[in-house]
This record gives structure tokens, sequence and C-alpha cells, in this order.
């Protein structure tokens, strides 16, 4: 965790201070619903002083009116309590999770770091859930702290004896309740983060359904998730008997406590000290404890397992960026010319590189590391560790990286589709989302594919658009890429699943749309690389030849078995 990044305690305290005015508010209703509870007794041993051992009708006629109110008051701020907590804790969990996936959207990155994309879903919907559940336990706690203090009040009145008994017993009673809950606390933890591996196995596993059948490596992943699962089911059964455990701990401490206080008031109604009735209230309270004492078992439980899980949400929150901000602007009008100059990361090796403006740059690498490395840093999702790349003339290390990305677009090659309509899909990278996107279709030849569907462009795709065939899919999310139309765009191997005909279409097509503006295409497609002003290869992680595609062929033997093989 970075110095001076939240800590699970500060998640707690934002989550509860987030919600302090439904916190309060059913914590009133809580506090007045024990008060009423408290006081059934008292009014049942009243009943029998007054009206059952005197004979009048009148009182006790009285008395059950005041009953039947004391019962209409408790339900009616039980019910409105109950739904004011339920919401607190909903909306503290959606704020978590808001806060979770700004962090997560973040240009400056880092958050999924170590981290598969499935263990973050877990913690934004389990751990922001129990986190949210501490806002909604917290009236419980109140009021149930209220019940025992009042039924102290009460019973003080009764017997001294009776109410210091319950006041000096309830501070070692909580006391060793929290003593209790710190093993829930540690085993809650483990079982989440066994949880949230196993989620991001599944969903890794899920991902890659199609490329495990392709190989034949369904068993090995089948094994994998079993193991994983395994250990999953491990923590959770552990958890589950540490907190079975600690209920049954608290309730057997409470048992005995309560016995004690009815052990006491017979022994004083024995020796006369108290009245019939009063001896009724007495046990009836120490009957009525039982509750509050079970309210505050199950607040106890539910903030260990917060506790649990606020850390693991501060640990996302305060992950360190991969990036840093910059504070300079790019230019109003970027013309679009880069320049990269000893650019060392991963497997690039001292990359010098410069690309007009408005130029159309093919660039073929053997080694798919190189070229993933190279879109990273172009797109600033990293900086390289030596080395500098200009925009412009202006350093993108001094660039914020929500502005980069809105000079520059990285379309990977692995960009997935959402769950939405084909156009929708399309309209997701532009500014305005109703952009005219017909020449970006008509370019990537995404329109052939709407042609082919039932509603068109209308056509709702399914999951990461696997309705699509891949070569269907390519060209959708090419054409997302082109509808965005930022001066600078980065392609990654847009056409591998597209057949020969329909690439050089595309390939044509691309050229003429992005006239003007810089273009790059990492690839090694004989057909995108025909339409370049230049191709410049890199071999292991250096610049090792650079000219027009038809001299590379005519003079390279390694740029031929590259690119032509």
């Amino acid at each position: 965790m970075l110095d001076g990044g939240p800590t699970g305690g500060h998640v707690l305290r934002r989550a509860i201070r987030g919600q302090r005015r439904h916190v309060a508010g059913a914590s009133l209703l809580g506090m007045a619903h024990q008060g009423c509870e408290a006081m059934v007794p008292v009014v049942i041993g009243l009943i029998i002083d007054e009206a059952v051992a005197t004979g009048s009708s009148g009182a006790l006629l009285r008395w059950l009116l005041v009953l039947a109110a004391l019962f209409f008051v408790l339900s009616t701020c039980y019910r409105t309590s109950a739904r004011i907590t339920d919401g607190a804790g909903e909306r503290a969990a959606h704020r978590l999770r808001l806060d979770l996936g700004a962090r997560v959207l973040n240009p400056s990155g880092g958050a999924d770091a170590g981290r598969l994309p499935g263990e973050l879903t877990s913690i934004a919907t389990g751990d922001a859930g129990r986190v949210g559940a501490v806002a909604a336990a917290l009236p419980y706690g109140i009021s149930a702290v209220a019940g025992l203090v009042i039924s102290a009040v009460v019973l003080l009145r009764i017997s001294v004896p009776l109410g210091l008994l319950v006041l000096l017993g309830i501070p070692p009673l909580l006391w060793l309740g929290h003593r209790i809950s710190q093993p829930l606390e540690q085993r809650s933890e483990v079982e989440q983060e066994r949880a949230a591996h196993a989620s991001g196995v599944a969903a890794d596993l899920v991902a890659g359904l199609r490329v495990l059948k392709g190989i034949g490596a369904e068993r090995a992943a089948v094994s994998r998730y079993r193991r994983t699962s395994q250990d999953s089911l491990a923590a959770a059964l552990r958890a589950a008997r540490s907190r079975a455990w600690h209920d049954g701990a608290i309730l057997a401490l409470t048992g005995i406590f309560i016995a004690v206080i009815g052990l006491v008031g017979a022994h004083l109604a024995m020796r006369g000290a108290i009245s019939v009735g009063d001896l009724v209230a007495a046990v009836g309270l120490a009957q009525f404890l039982l509750g509050p004492f079970q309210l505050l078992t199950y607040v106890n439980g539910e903030f260990a397992q917060g506790r649990a899980s606020a850390d693991r949400i501060a640990e996302v929150l305060a992950s360190a960026p991969a990036v840093t901000a910059g504070s300079a602007a790019p230019p109003a009008q970027v013309a679009g010319r880069l320049h990269l100059r000893g650019v060392t990361h991963g497997a690039l090796r001292g990359v010098d590189l410069d690309i007009g403006p408005g130029s159309l740059v093919g660039i073929v690498t053997k080694d798919p590391a190189a070229a993933t490395d190279l879109l990273l840093c172009l797109g600033r999702e990293i900086d390289p560790a030596e080395g500098t790349i200009e925009l412009d003339g202006v350093s993108l290390a001094g660039l914020d990286p929500d502005g980069v990305r809105r000079a520059i677009l990285v379309a990977h090659h692995d960009a997935a589709l959402f769950e939405s309509s084909l156009l929708d899909n399309v309209r997701a990278g532009t500014v305005s989302g109703t952009a005219d996107v017909e020449p970006a279709l008509t370019a990537s030849a995404a329109d052939d594919v709407a042609r082919a569907l039932p509603q068109g462009v209308d056509t709702m795709l399914t999951e990461r658009g696997r309705s699509l065939s891949g070569g269907q899919r390519q060209r959708v999310a090419l054409a997302r890429a082109l509808a965005a139309d930022h001066p600078v765009l980065v392609v990654h191997d847009p056409t591998t699943a597209v057949d020969t005909v329909t690439e050089s279409r595309i390939a044509a097509r691309l050229r003429e749309l992005r006239r003007g503006r810089t273009t790059i295409l990492v690839t090694t497609s004989p057909a995108l690389l025909a339409v370049t002003d230049r191709v410049v290869v890199l071999d292991d992680g250096a610049v090792t030849a650079d000219g027009r595609h038809p001299e590379l062929v005519a003079t390279d033997a390694a740029y031929r078995s590259v690119v032509l093989t």
C-alpha cells in the first residue's frame, strides 16, 4: 500500500460517513424500537402489581392499551429502520463500486497490476457488499447498546444491585466479543482473497475457452480451476467455522450473563427486596437482553468481515499508478509527428524512429513482445525505462495520460466488443456518440458484416462479440478505431482473421480514410504493408531496416521470411 494512500479504516469510515444521515435516522428509530421492547416486561410487571394483584379492571384495560401502543410503535420503528439500513448498505456499496471503477479506469493505470480481471470484479462486488453491510449493521449496534443502557436504567430503578450488575457486566462482554472476532477477521480476508482468485481464474479460462479447445488443453484448464476452487472452498469453510465459533462463544457468554441476572433477581424477590411484578419485569428484561446481545454478535461479525474487505478495497484504491500524471497539455492542433529516441523497455532495445505528420507507416517485428511493448509506450500505458517519445515536440512523459489518449489512439489486437448493438460498439470511441460512422464501416468492411446480420447495424452483439466470427469481430473493432478519428492511430494486426480479398480492400480504403493523419500499422500483413508510405523493421528490439515494402521484399531476406512466409 502506498504511503499516504487510503487504509481499510479510511474506507470503512468513509462508507459510514457517506451514509451518516441514514445511519443516524435508522439509529434513532432502532433506539426507539429497543426502548419500547425493554418497556414491554416493565409494563407487564405493572399489570401484575396494579391490576392482577388488586383486581382492578380499569387498571388492567389502561395498561393493556399502553402495551398495545408499545407494540405498535416498536413494530413501526423496526420496519422503518430496517428499510433505511438496507438502503444505506446498498448505497454505501454502490459508492465503493464507483470509486473502484474510477480507479481501475483511471488513465494512469496500475490498479490491475498483478490482478486478474475476475479478481477485480470480485472485489467490486463481494468486498464492496461486505463494507456496505457495515454501514447497514451500525444502526443495529447503536440501537442494541441503547437497549442495554435502557435495561440497566430500568433495573436500577427496580433494584440497584441488578442495575449495577448489567452496567458493570456489559463492557467486559463487549471487550471479549471484540477479541473473539479477530480470528474471524483474519480468516474472512483469506476467504475473500481465495474467492477473488477463483473468480479471476474462471473469467480467464472462459475468455480463452476457444483457444483451450483448439489446443486440446481442456484437461489442464479444468485441473487448474479445480485446485483454485478447492483452495477457495477450504478458505470459506475455515471462515465459516470461525464464524460459527464466534457466534457460539458470544451466545454462551450472553446466556451465562442473563442467567446470573435472573438468579440475582430471584434471590432479591425471595428476600422481599422487590415485588412479584418487579421480579417478572426483571426476568423479562433479562430475557430481552438476549436480543441486544444477539444484535451485537451480528454487528461484531459484520465489522470483522467488513474490516477484512475494506483492507482489500484500500489496496486497489492505493495501488501505484503505472504512469505519473504530467502537467503539460498536447498541442491544440495535433499534427501527429512522433519522435522516438533510445526507447528501451521490455523487449525494446534503444529504438530510434521518426514518423512524420500525416504519414502511413508500417512496423514489422518477429517478436510479439516487442510489438506489445511498443504499443504500451505509444499509448502511455507505461513509460519506457529509458529514452523519450515526443508528440509534436512534447514529451509524452510530461503529458497527462488522458491527454495522450485523446491525441493517440492505440487499438490493440485483442480489442473486445461489448454487449450492445453493432452501431453502439462502433460509436463507442467517438466524442459525441452520434457521429456519422458510415465511412469507418465502409473502410473496415464492417458494412458487409452489418448486411449479414438480421437487424443490420442495430443487431445486438453478445458479450465480447462472441456472436460474430473472428474476422467479423476484427472488422467491427477496426471500424471503432477508425470512427474515433484521432490525430494519431496505432493499430496492431487488425486483419489476421480476415480473408485476403477483404484484407486488400480494407488496406486501400484505410489509406484513403486516414489520408492527412498519422497512422501506424504494427503488422506482418503484406496487403496492409503494401499501402504504407514506409516500413520500419524491428529485430531483437531495435530498428534494423527502413524502406518501402517492395524494396524490402526485394532486398531483405529476413523481411521476406517474416512477411511472406
